[in-house]
């Protein structure tokens, strides 16, 4: 069962947020009073302890939207002691649940806090502040009568910068308008919007293609490059990195968009993006598709292919809107992950 692509209007992949433990609760200051009882002694309790500030990265979620009207996030203080030796309540924990993938900076250092790749990943952001201690714990044979209790001590604040690089098995990169959007809706059930034009895709989407073994892989399409995309021209940087986490890279070139010659440079033009912007992209596992096959006009996809295959690489022909080559491409994909063999 495949996963549902984000919505345009729901995309976010990068967040500034505020986070803050809860404080302490106050020791208290109570003497012991009983019908025959008139000097008892101290029974102060002590405060509880403040909530903690715990990340999680969370099943189901592939995007920081919601965040998007929610960036503060503090936990529940600490409840004060009371007489009797009464401890007060400790404060709710606050969990922030983020998707896998997520990376946690320290907004003002730029430090790298975390970096959450599992699901039901758990880490703890902030401590809740320590309970103050009761008058109870005051009492010595020269002081009987303590009239002090500690407050609780204060929790902690941080701003965090929360960076999304999501995390698939193969990255689907192309040129704009090369049937990336509709390669992944043929091949899973992700229905990202699909339109007849450049950029149509303007934020990654999601889909899994599973086997009828149980076995799946994760694709992600990444939005169109352009030539310059690795200087951060058109979509640039922001789209770059959420093909850093991916295991393979499925080169998608478009038949109908260049004269034939010039199809093999289009395949060079993509590498040398990504070698402008992270040469160790180059180290991925690659494989290349020509895509639109049903509209070649006659073209000798052949030898294309040929031409294509001296770069080192396995290369199919298909057309995502037809189907045509498909089944030999998922093929080819399960092989690579789950039976470590080219061929």
């Amino acid at each position: 069962m495949g996963s549902n692509s984000t919505n345009k209007s729901d995309f976010l992949d990068e967040v500034i947020i505020t986070a803050i433990s809860g404080n302490g609760g106050r020791g208290c200051i109570s003497f012991r009073r009983a019908r025959f009882i008139p000097k008892g002694g101290p029974d102060g309790g002590d405060g509880g302890n403040g909530g903690s500030v715990v990340i999680k990265a969370a099943a189901g979620l592939n995007s920081l939207a919601h965040f998007r009207h929610k960036r503060y996030f503090k936990a529940q203080n600490g409840s004060p002691g009371s007489g009797q030796n009464r401890t007060g309540k400790d404060g709710k924990d606050t969990v922030i649940d983020v998707p896998p993938g997520t990376l946690v900076y320290d907004k003002d250092t730029g430090e790298l806090l975390f970096d959450l790749t599992e699901e039901d990943q758990e880490v703890l952001l902030l401590p809740g502040g320590k309970g103050g201690r009761g008058n109870q714990h005051f009492a010595t044979p020269t002081r009987r009568v303590p009239r002090i209790a500690q407050p609780g001590l204060p929790g902690g604040e941080r701003k965090l910068r929360l960076s999304l690089k999501y995390i698939a098995d193969v990255g689907i990169i192309g040129f704009p308008n090369a049937g990336k959007s509709t390669l992944l809706s043929s091949l899973t059930m992700a229905r990202p919007r699909i339109d007849d034009y450049p950029f149509t895709t303007i934020h990654p989407h999601l889909g899994v293609l599973d086997r009828e073994d149980g076995k799946r892989i994760t694709l992600a399409d990444i939005p169109g490059l352009i030539e310059g995309a690795g200087q951060g021209r058109g979509l640039g940087h922001r789209f770059l990195k959420h093909i850093e986490r991916t295991r393979l890279l499925l080169h998608l070139l478009d038949i109908t968009y260049v004269p034939e010659h010039e199809l093999l440079e289009d395949f060079l033009v993509l590498r040398r993006e990504l070698e402008e912007y992270d040469s160790s992209l180059l180290k991925k596992e690659q494989m290349v598709a020509i895509n639109k096959i049903d509209l070649e006009r006659g073209r000798d996809v052949g030898t294309l292919m040929t031409r294509l295959e001296k770069t080192g690489f396995e290369v199919f022909a298909i057309s995502a809107a037809t189907g045509e080559g498909l089944d030999t491409l998922k093929e080819a994909l399960f092989r690579r992950f789950f039976d470590g063999r080219k061929d």
